[in-house]
């Protein structure tokens, strides 16, 4: 059996993180509703980027290119989500731009507009052990960009 050169488990790295977190955003948007402020967005936005080099890594096994782009685009989500932190935590001040859910579900459009909470990027809607979300997701996002970076650097010893 050959030794793992990093970039399988890179590669697996690479797609489960932000399959793993997008799948624990939407869980808490739909199943406790936790919705997302606009800065919520960013981190996922980071991560769907990452979703498409993670996956053609498995078209192209031999190549480090798109696991590093993936890690990449994870490690984007990671300082979006310490910025959002510091902003939750009131280090720092972050932007005005917060969203609201809106549905109409029939009734009156601008009554659901009016009506609809404001989801402030300056609150965290939820904690544990006091890390807000946007904390979270640095915490793994960063953890795993640098795994994946230091397996890559691995597989690439192991290729020479």
């Amino acid at each position: 059996m050959a030794k793992s050169n990093g970039l399988r488990p890179a590669r697996w790295l690479a797609l489960a993180t932000p399959l793993a977190l997008l799948g624990g955003a939407y869980i808490g948007e739909y199943a406790f509703g936790l919705f997302p402020c606009e800065m919520c967005w960013w981190q996922r936005y980071a991560h769907f980027a990452a979703l498409a080099p993670a996956l053609l890594a498995f078209a192209m096994p031999r190549s480090r290119v798109p696991i590093a782009l993936a890690a990449l685009a994870i490690a984007v989500s990671a300082v979006i989500g310490a910025y959002h932190a510091g902003v939750e935590y009131q280090w720092w001040e972050g932007l005005t731009a917060c969203t609201s859910t809106v549905t109409a579900s029939g009734g009156n459009p601008l009554d659901a507009i009016m009506n609809a909470p404001l989801v402030r990027c300056d609150v965290a809607q939820w904690t544990l052990f006091g890390v807000s979300l946007a904390g979270w997701n640095f915490l793994f996002s960063a953890a795993a960009a640098l795994a994946i970076a230091l397996l890559l650097r691995r597989g690439g010893k192991a290729a020479r």
